[in-house]
């Protein structure tokens, strides 16, 4: 029964954890150079060399695939049609095999995990799993001042 409870609280957590755009970890480095407040502190920066293509104007869409993954297909929907509707704003796809020193400097757990760049190449949000494509519209509007 105790092993049956545990999966069951797992999963429901999981699933509304999933795909929930959350504001990216501020690393030390990072942190130490933000503003006073916190507010603006940002995790990780990319650049274009690491990713194999150019950032967008205003924000990137980093997505993190696996080639059995079926909510990969979905995300890579979603994330190009946002990346159609904004200007200024780029998708990257992103073979999570063939990418495995970011995939571990990013600690990318699962697929599909996506980032959130702002213009900068810095990372400003992150999710696990398939986000829905109003939240990455809303989560874009914090990347793009």
């Amino acid at each position: 029964m105790a092993v049956l409870a545990a999966a069951t609280v797992f999963g429901l957590v999981r699933r509304r954890r999933d795909g929930v755009l959350r504001a990216a970890p501020a690393r030390a480095a990072a942190a130490a150079g933000a503003g006073k407040d916190g507010d603006d502190q940002v995790g990780d920066t990319l650049r274009p060399d690491e990713l194999g293509a150019e950032l967008g104007a205003k924000a990137t869409l980093v997505q993190f695939s696996s080639a059995f993954c079926a909510p990969c297909r979905a995300t890579r929907r979603v994330l190009g049609e946002v990346a159609g509707m904004v200007d200024g704003v780029a998708h990257v796809e992103l073979d999570a095999e063939a990418h495995l020193e970011l995939v571990r400097r990013l600690n990318v757990v699962r697929t599909p995990t996506v980032l959130i760049l702002d213009g900068a190449g810095r990372v400003v949000r992150r999710a696990a799993g398939a986000p829905r494509k109003a939240d990455v519209i809303a989560a874009l509007g914090v990347a793009i001042p």
